[in-house]
């Protein structure tokens, strides 16, 4: 079965359901495996350590806010809310309600009512957290040495750089919050849950977002993945501590390196014929698969290669390097079948982000990089995704 999604301009193919594979190339020693599992499992301890040491601020009656059951699907499924009037809260409609008429007037969103992606009882988007509740406690909400403790394990899950990206991340929606805004923005609006016991030896899911951050966080065993996950920014730029901080500036940078780098001929098969406005695979779109386009890395050169995987790594070296490391070597390993493609300008003026959509598709990856049109400067409003279809939520490991 397959599905076409239409966008300005170009024809989408994709299929239904991913497959998993796998995929030919460079195989690490067992040697190195081994030793790469001993230090994944001695992260996978410390983790555990903070998790617990978080829920451990919590009494019994008010934990159950915070940690929900872990329960495994083959897919996560579209979630879709909807508001009956302007001014009301939302709730949690049905596809057929969703498509139903409705009052239109402000906060009411887009045609069809606002989308996320349900995971067993987990719930991410690229909407607000107003339009797209995301279940869990707001950090707004934990004492300050719950929201000590929530940090610590961010930190402890993630990479120095990639913790550092979420507090930019978060930083840009304060900037939003403080200029006024319709729907809810903020440091103190995102959320934090826990899926699952925290255990070093069976499967649970650390999840935490908001507006322009969706991190699904599968801990199981020696194993850590952060497929799907989105990042994003809104500003791109803004000021913090007499500093000016640019929200993703190496996602854009890097590719534009990339871009650079190839020749001509490489250059007309990398960039589309027709304009992509929007992420393809958002929220909801989970077991789906884009029919690659675009320059394929086998025609690549080694340089253009390492520049590739640098892109690549601004996503996968989010996660804490012992879960990363493996995950960038089996990318490496299927890379000279992995595409790069890009739809619109080549250029960026130097210390801002462009406004050109790209992607990179793999065997068992797929990224999308998509500035926004609303508030007419793309450059300042991004959607990313990252997504493993071969590994979603985990489920290489988790499912039955």
């Amino acid at each position: 079965m397959h599905k076409i999604f239409l966008a300005a301009g170009g024809t989408f193919l994709v299929m239904a359901s991913a497959m998993a594979a796998e995929v030919p190339g460079q195989k690490a020693p067992p040697a190195a495996i081994a030793a790469t599992g001993d230090v994944a499992a001695r992260r996978t301890d410390m983790v555990v350590a903070a998790a617990r040491s978080f829920l451990g601020t919590f009494d019994a009656g008010s934990r159950a806010k915070v940690q929900f059951p872990f329960v495994t699907q083959k897919t996560a499924t579209l979630a879709r809310f909807r508001r009956s009037a302007p001014d009301q809260p939302v709730q949690p409609v049905t596809g057929a309600q969703a498509s139903a008429p409705a009052p239109r007037g402000p906060g009411m969103g887009p045609p069809g009512g606002f989308v996320g992606e349900r995971y067993g009882n987990s719930v991410w988007s690229n909407f607000p957290v107003s339009d797209v509740p995301r279940p869990g406690v707001q950090m707004g909400q934990l004492t300050p040495p719950q929201q000590a403790a929530a940090l610590r394990l961010l930190q402890t899950v993630l990479s120095p750089g990639g913790y550092r990206k979420v507090l930019e991340i978060m930083g840009a929606d304060q900037a939003l919050a403080d200029s006024g805004t319709p729907f809810a923005s903020g440091k103190a609006v995102y959320t934090i849950a826990i899926f699952g016991r925290p255990m070093p030896d069976s499967p649970w899911m650390i999840q935490f977002g908001g507006h322009h951050l969706g991190l699904n966080i599968v801990i199981d065993g020696a194993h850590g993945v952060m497929t799907p996950t989105l990042t994003g920014a809104q500003p791109a730029i803004y000021q913090a501590d007499g500093k000016t901080v640019r929200v993703l500036a190496g996602e854009n940078d890097r590719a534009f390196a990339l871009l650079d780098a190839l020749d001509a001929k490489q250059k007309r098969q990398a960039i589309l014929s027709y304009r992509v406005a929007d992420l393809v695979l958002g929220p909801g779109h989970d077991g789906e698969m884009l029919i690659p386009e675009g320059l394929k890395a086998s025609a690549m050169t080694a340089a253009q290669k390492e520049l590739l995987m640098a892109v690549i790594g601004e996503w996968a070296g989010i996660v804490d390097d012992a879960y990363a490391a493996p995950r960038l070597q089996e990318i490496r390993n299927g890379l000279d079948s992995t595409w790069f493609a890009w739809s619109g300008p080549v250029t960026h003026a130097p210390g801002r982000n462009g406004s050109s959509y790209y992607r990179i598709q793999g065997p068992r990856l797929l990224i999308e990089f998509s500035p926004q049109g609303v508030g007419d400067d793309p450059t300042m409003h991004v959607h990313t995704v990252y997504r493993d279809p071969t590994n979603s939520y985990g489920n290489r490991y988790t499912r039955p």
